[in-house]
């Protein structure tokens, strides 16, 4: 991989473990459900007007907006509205890795393989660690929110693949035309218009500065920089390079905002992690002891 390449990869991943701090940031002034709904309401507009829709059916574009949007986001928001650290919230989302592979093992009906009940084991652990441990920034049901959230992004990766080779950043830009509807709705409901327009009213110039991030920085760049990288290399090699994500996600929480990294966080990111990298890493080390393998027998 170019060097460039490695960099555009690397300011990806920042921008994306880092994003945990924008989030905080934000949520200091909106509700996280309106929150939600401005960062696909930038994202959508204006660029809907100069992107051509992708060719892929309404309904794949409306799930996949529903799922990333409400799914992912939404459920993420409220939990990192008091509930869980920026930091740890980087790490468990990231259990979306074995929420996809269920999913997509649930369509295909493969079987789990040793290897990958094993990473489970110690992404479990590793989570059951942070279950623990309610120290006022972190609580249970911040957690399972988190989970929630995983659960929408896996569906919103399944969702997505059935896209086929379409232009990703199209693809969120015009899927998030589903994602608004419905956020604002929920925002309604839940938070209540006084909320809305309390939330709007006492907004700093920090706040919208960090849902600009959200929609133009996070997704609209991160989307289209990472897809970008995979049409020009192989998954396995740009792929792992997500594992850097929690790696900046608590790294940034704890520069930026002072959160703590006692001995059990950092356990219980090691087993998270652990199991994130077996999971990912095995399929390809196995491959390649084989091939070398096969050459020295050749």
């Amino acid at each position: 991989m170019p060097l460039r390449h490695l960099l555009l990869a690397l300011v990806v991943v920042t921008v994306w473990g880092t994003n945990f701090v924008v989030i905080k940031v934000a949520l200091l002034h909106l509700p996280p459900l309106l929150f939600a709904t401005l960062r696909f309401a930038l994202a959508l507009l204006p660029a809907v007007f100069f992107l051509p829709r992708p060719a892929v059916p309404w309904r794949n574009l409306a799930a996949y907006g529903v799922l990333l949007g409400v799914g992912q986001f939404g459920f993420l928001y409220l939990a990192m509205n008091g509930h869980i650290s920026p930091g740890l919230a980087s790490l468990v989302v990231q259990t979306q890795v074995f929420f996809t592979i269920a999913l997509a093992m649930r369509i295909s009906g493969e079987r789990v393989q040793a290897f990958q009940w094993l990473a489970l084991a110690l992404a479990v652990g590793g989570i059951a660690i942070i279950g623990s441990h309610t120290d006022g920034m972190t609580t249970p049901l911040g957690v399972g929110l988190v989970l929630v959230a995983a659960l929408g992004w896996a569906g919103a990766n399944i969702v997505g693949r059935r896209a086929g080779a379409a232009n990703m950043l199209a693809y969120v830009v015009w899927s998030s035309a589903f994602a608004v509807p419905p956020l604002f709705a929920l925002s309604l409901v839940v938070e209540g218009w006084p909320a809305i327009v309390h939330g709007v009213q006492r907004a700093d110039l920090a706040a919208w500065a960090a849902v600009l991030w959200q929609s133009v920085g996070n997704t609209l760049f991160g989307f289209a920089a990472w897809g970008w990288l995979l049409a020009r290399h192989p998954a396995a090699t740009i792929t792992p390079m997500a594992l850097l994500v929690p790696v900046f996600g608590m790294g940034a929480s704890a520069l930026l905002l002072g959160e703590p990294l006692p001995p059990w966080k950092l356990l219980a990111a090691g087993l998270v992690m652990g199991g994130l990298a077996l999971n990912l890493l095995w399929p390809r080390l196995r491959a390649a002891a084989l091939a070398a393998e096969a050459a020295e027998k050749a």
